[in-house]
């Protein structure tokens, strides 16, 4: 195994993708708080409302086992993936063995892994899903493939395609050859997702981030266009810049398409505990009312505070939603 699976090196993310503007200059730092000074918040997990995962590149300076610890002694019941932070060069260098010991270091913190996400942040390079060149997308679905099978030796159900450059127009093709390019690519890869027990979500994505689908009804446009069981859709809060609707009507109107949730707050800071937005509860009541048993995963993209004060703050937050809708 080689020792980037679980100690990612440092870099700037930045030089690889591109989020709301401030991710461009925030830096990942774990903060001074001592690992066995975590609050136990994994108490009573049967009764909460929702299952509760955590992104772990917010933890990318950390080892594997240590993020596995923090996030489950911090109360989570499981971890979300960003595969860049687990390899130099792409997930097929972490062979079978190494992905057997991921998944014990996850049990081992009492935690499940969640699903993937970040699919095509590099490595690899030259990666890109709805580009005119068919070499290259077809090198793009092929790691797509790859990704599924780590994300299914790993457990987990669901790969959030957001990966907004490795998805924009380029040079010589439209918005609209771009999201028939997308669907071609899911429809490729959508068998043997379901082989899997994989299903692979559309993320909407605001328009200053990609200019490839960018609301809940443009997703479901390329879900209802593939027609397949394993490919569907997913909310974040941050990405609802272009949509019309209230959060909360959004919820209940694509939730069929919905699979998993995104928390953080609009600008994509951390949501603490005495600044819940307000539009957000009637959002949770919905899922609430509606039974929503997939995960609600806690995604921040400035990591200033220190990952570990983040883990902490966000599931006290989490709580902290399930006690105003009940």
């Amino acid at each position: 195994m080689k020792p980037s699976y679980f100690k990612a090196s440092k870099r700037n993310i930045n030089n690889s993708y591109s989020r709301r503007e401030f991710i461009k200059t925030s830096a990942i730092t774990l903060g001074a708080i001592s690992i066995v000074s975590l609050p136990l918040a994994c108490n009573n997990r049967r009764e909460r409302l929702f299952k509760y995962a955590f992104c772990n590149e917010i933890l990318e300076d950390t080892s594997w086992p240590e993020q596995c610890e923090i996030i489950g002694r911090a109360g989570y019941d499981g971890v979300e993936i960003a595969p860049f932070t687990l390899a130099q060069g792409g997930v097929l260098e972490i062979g079978p063995a190494a992905r057997r010991q991921m998944v014990r270091d996850m049990e081992n913190a009492g935690i499940e892994c969640a699903g993937l996400h970040w699919l095509l942040a590099p490595p690899p390079t030259g990666l890109h899903f709805t580009t005119p060149d068919n070499q290259q997308r077809q090198k793009t679905v092929d790691y797509l493939v790859a990704l599924i099978d780590f994300c299914g030796d790993l457990g987990g159900p669901v790969m959030i395609f957001g990966s907004p450059r490795q998805r924009s127009t380029v040079e010589g093709i439209s918005v609209e050859d771009a999201r028939n390019n997308f669907a071609d690519g899911l429809a490729q890869v959508a068998d043997h997702a379901a082989q899997r027990n994989v299903k692979i979500l559309v993320e909407a994505l605001s328009k200053d981030q990609t200019d490839v689908v960018n609301t809940l009804e443009d997703a479901v446009e390329i879900v209802n266009k593939v027609n397949h069981p394993a490919i569907r859709s997913m909310f974040d809060f941050h990405n609802t810049a272009d949509e019309t609707e209230p959060l909360h009507e959004l919820v209940r109107n694509y939730y069929p398409y919905i699979e998993h949730v995104h928390v953080q707050n609009m600008d994509g800071t951390l949501i603490t505990t005495d600044a819940i937005p307000e539009n957000y509860i009637p959002a949770f009541e919905v899922l609430k009312e509606l039974e929503f048993d997939k995960w609600v995963s806690l995604e921040v993209f400035d990591y200033t505070p220190g990952g570990v004060f983040i883990a902490e703050e966000g599931m006290r937050t989490f709580l902290e939603i399930e006690r105003k809708i009940t």
